[in-house]
């Protein structure tokens, strides 16, 4: 697959999800109340495409993707059932809240479950792996606690734009600061 489709895949639906909050009630006639819950259902239709055109192609999608698309169809359809845009704010919280809870889990088990997860792709060292979980459970909680004190204070635009925009910058910022990681604890077999 080429990065190009990689990145359509992955962002498309988020990018769905900001487009259709900032024009959709205008492009379908309603209400600017209606934005978010207009920009809801344009989420979860188009994760719903973008996984399914990775299945249709031979691949199966990532267990974190599965588990993040889970949360979007839950909070998302009670978003849209009870028609309250709380649901679809608190999914991020608790999404961030559960990955921390688990890696967390994991570290008091001694075991990195992010190793597990990401298997080969960075040569770590165990050491070098716990010391990076231990990180990305912290950076989950963090974010966990700036939603909730976005959703609560922001408006639902300003709080969109920190979702799609902000949430993204801040987890490529962060993992590309874990790069020294990377010289300090090598494994020894590379």
């Amino acid at each position: 697959m080429s990065g190009g489709q990689k990145l359509l895949e992955d962002f498309g639906p988020l990018l769905v999800f900001f487009v259709l909050n900032g024009f959709g009630a205008r492009w379908f006639g309603q209400p600017e109340t209606q934005s978010l819950f207009i920009a809801t259902a344009g989420f979860m239709i188009a994760l719903t495409v973008a996984i399914a055109v990775g299945w249709l192609q031979g691949r199966r999608p990532a267990p974190v993707t599965l588990i993040s698309a889970a949360f979007v169809f839950v909070f998302g359809g009670l978003t849209l059932y009870l028609h309250d845009e709380t649901f679809i704010k608190i999914k991020p919280t608790i999404v961030y809240t559960l990955f921390g809870t688990v890696l967390t889990i994991g570290l008091m088990r001694g075991v990195s479950y992010l190793q597990r997860l990401m298997g080969n792709m960075l040569p770590l060292n165990q050491a070098g792996w716990l010391v990076l979980t231990r990180r990305w459970a912290v950076f989950f909680f963090c974010l966990a606690v700036l939603n909730e004190i976005a959703w609560r204070n922001l408006t639902t635009d300003q709080w969109v734009q920190l979702k799609v925009f902000g949430f993204l910058a801040l987890t490529f910022g962060f993992a590309m600061a874990q790069m020294p990681l990377l010289s300090q604890y090598q494994s020894k077999a590379d």
